[in-house]
């Protein structure tokens, strides 16, 4: 099998789990990140490392938004089994950037390993990350050009894959879709703060073996768990999210 194919297999297996292996990857990092983790650091590095952290990861979730209010249905979404694509994406954030969920989804799980305060950790995990997603837009580019052909490539030629470019940029003619985002990305929502929440609480006890119930973050997961439960409840069992 040569190289061309070999990538787009392992792109397409990559993508049926794509929901998935980040967060086994972040599993098995915590007993790293418990006996690796820098934690008795300054304060004022902590708090500006914290804000910085929490940015980087809400930046990277409105990129996820943006990108699926903005997106029309039959479109590469959450399927799993396959590629989908009855139309190619080429207006609003996708004219600015040719992959902007991956983008996302990076800078999300970028945050959360910068707030361990693991620099060799965010190295390492950052290039798993790349060759993880270059795979799989690997495999989506290749499915795209079989069907598009001749429109993907002038997309392709305009728009980066990754760093977003503003000079090209068309406003999204469906317009943005609140109820889609609510209906889509809760889940993703409170994975991030659980993971933030779940490093916080770690660091707290590493550092003085006891656990305080009452920390901010916790709270903040009481109140994202909370706006889960509400919007799952209200996609499965209303018409309000439709």
């Amino acid at each position: 099998m040569n190289l061309y194919r070999d990538f787009e297999k392992q792109g397409n297996l990559l993508f049926r789990y794509r929901g998935q292996i980040p967060i086994v990857i972040f599993i098995v990092c915590i007993p790293v990140i418990v006996f690796s983790g820098n934690y008795a650091v300054d304060n004022v590095f902590e708090k500006i490392t914290t804000i910085g952290s929490v940015f980087v990861s809400i930046c990277g979730f409105a990129i996820r938004i943006t990108a699926v209010g903005n997106t029309p249905e039959g479109t590469s979404g959450r399927n799993t089994q396959e590629q989908i694509a009855e139309k190619l994406n080429t207006e609003g954030i996708y004219s600015v950037v040719r992959h902007p969920l991956y983008l996302g989804n990076y800078l999300m799980w970028l945050g959360i390993l910068c707030f361990t305060f693991n620099l060799p950790l965010l190295i390492i995990l950052s290039l798993t990350y790349w060759f993880y997603y270059e795979r799989i837009m690997f495999a989506e580019e290749a499915f795209l050009e079989k069907k598009f052909g001749q429109e993907f490539l002038i997309w392709t030629s305009q728009v980066p894959a990754i760093l977003p470019s503003f000079k090209n940029y068309i406003p999204s003619e469906p317009g943005f879709s609140t109820r889609k985002v609510l209906r889509q990305e809760y889940t993703g929502f409170l994975v991030m703060v659980l993971c933030f929440c779940f490093i916080d609480n770690l660091r707290y006890f590493l550092l003085t073996g006891s656990l305080n119930v009452l920390r901010f973050s916790i709270v903040i997961l009481i109140i994202a768990a909370i706006i889960t439960v509400s919007l799952r409840f209200l996609k499965y069992h209303s018409q309000v999210l439709n």
